[in-house]
């Protein structure tokens, strides 16, 4: 039972500096189930992650197989509730106070200026996580060709994935 009180307890105090998402923590989730706890390998931490990435549904879903893979359906309980409980009660008190902004230009600025931190942190996020899975040349082109496609083209991420998991089944990454 202390593994699922130590699941709870860090995966709650991830959700308090979550900002910009789970997406943004990835970098210090993987550190923490892999290297710290060592709950799970980086192998499967990368197989989580692409699962929840191409599942709909929340982005936390990550945390939620870590949960089911250490202790089950208890520990992917526990493990949802622990990532979302602190994150939205502060995201509703500070919403409240946001809203109670009667300044229009001071309200937007926060607004954007969060948003802007977000952004930056899921970037910075993706590239840890980069470079702590990509092993090859072949992977990083792939990561570059990926960014490339994905900020000039209109293809879907589906056909993105569909042509990562080809050349995986094929062997070349």
């Amino acid at each position: 039972m202390s593994m699922l009180l130590s699941i709870f307890l860090k995966l709650s105090a991830f959700s308090l500096v979550a900002f910009g998402g789970v997406n943004a923590l990835l970098p210090e989730l993987l550190n923490l189930a892999v290297y710290q706890e060592r709950w799970i390998n980086l192998q499967t931490f990368s197989d989580y992650f692409a699962i929840a990435q191409a599942a709909p549904g929340p982005n936390f879903m990550t945390v939620t197989l870590l949960g089911w893979h250490i202790f089950g359906v208890l520990g992917a309980f526990l493990a949802t509730l622990a990532i979302a409980w602190p994150s939205s009660i502060l995201s509703y008190f500070l919403q409240r106070l946001i809203l109670g902004i009667k300044d229009p230009i001071t309200k937007k600025s926060i607004q954007y200026a969060a948003a802007a931190l977000a952004i930056g942190l899921v970037l910075a996020s993706a590239w840890q996580i980069a470079i702590q899975i990509n092993h090859s040349a072949t992977a990083y082109v792939l990561t570059l060709a990926t960014i490339g496609f994905t900020l000039f083209t209109r293809w879907h991420p589906l056909c993105l994935i569909a042509i990562g998991g080809l050349l995986g089944a094929l062997g070349i990454i």
